[in-house]
């Protein structure tokens, strides 16, 4: 784990990396240290445990967890530490994902996970730095230039849109 680790993101398995991946572009983008480990709530518990007790002493301050179908992960993060936990629901199975969104959703009262769209990775990663900005400033500040640039790339779609379905009579 890197010392600039900020925000640990767990995932129950390999194939969820390529969704995962989108959460590490967006914190890559907003200059946040993470770390990215392969865990499973069910096959490696006592690594889970570990790994969580080791974040806390290296100063992470946000869990993210992705996991499909019975979808676990989350709430054994959850378990293990008073950080905020930020769950992805993964579609992976039959259901689409509707069975790994109630599985992270419906937390026992006490101890809560944050819950995003099933493979809403990038909602996870921009929540977890919108945590952190509550005491980085300059998080913040990134935050509101991603809005305003979010605002102007739909205005240009709009634009073009527009340019597209009325086009002056010749």
């Amino acid at each position: 784990m890197g010392n600039n680790a900020k925000i640990a993101i767990l995932m129950g398995s390999d194939s969820d990396w390529p969704l995962v991946k989108k959460a590490v572009d967006v914190l890559k983008d907003f200059g946040v240290g993470f770390d990215v480990k392969v865990l499973s709530a069910h096959r490696t518990p006592g690594k889970v445990r570990e790994h969580i007790k080791s974040c806390e002493e290296n100063g992470v301050k946000v869990f993210i967890g992705a996991a499909g179908k019975a979808a676990h992960l989350p709430g054994v993060i959850a378990s293990l530490t008073t950080l905020p936990v930020i769950g992805i629901p993964i579609k992976s199975s039959a259901t689409g994902g509707i069975d790994a969104l109630l599985s992270i959703v419906q937390m026992p009262a006490g101890i809560p996970v944050a819950t995003v769209a099933i493979d809403g990775a990038e909602n996870a990663a921009l929540l977890a730095i919108q945590i952190l900005s509550v005491s980085e400033s300059s998080l913040g500040e990134k935050l509101k230039q991603h809005r305003k640039n979010m605002e102007s790339s739909i205005e240009k779609k709009n634009k073009i849109l527009q340019e597209q379905i009325i086009k002056p009579e010749a």
